[in-house]
């Protein structure tokens, strides 16, 4: 049974890094900012959540059965890192878009030379 939860845990840290490197080729790869910056902030929102996601299921069924009290509070932080990530990633973003665009950054469009 642990073998299975080690593998389940391992395609999910794998699935998490796999968005965050995707998120860093888009920042690399994408014309400008608006498309740099939503590319990362979508990937890096899900690579976070998956790796997460990863180290909870390990923590629950690997590491803490019969464990004290205060270890068995760290699934439930490990929530809480989560649902903060998911609220705090799209807002971060947005504001950096919404500043961006007050300040005048203009959106590339088809034909223009990348930035």
């Amino acid at each position: 049974m642990v073998e299975l939860i080690v593998v389940i845990v391992i395609l999910l840290m794998a699935a998490g890094v796999f968005f965050m490197l995707t998120g860093a080729i888009g920042l690399l790869r994408l014309p400008d900012f608006y498309t740099r910056l939503h590319a990362t902030g979508k990937c890096d929102t899900l690579g976070e959540v998956l790796i997460i996601a990863g180290l909870l299921i390990y923590h629950i069924f690997v590491y803490s059965p019969g464990a004290d009290i205060s270890v068995q509070l760290v699934p439930v932080k490990l929530l809480f890192l989560i649902a903060f990530i998911f609220l705090a990633n799209p807002t971060g973003t947005h504001a950096l878009m919404k500043a961006a665009y007050n300040t005048g950054v203009k959106p590339w469009k088809k034909g223009d030379s990348r930035m």
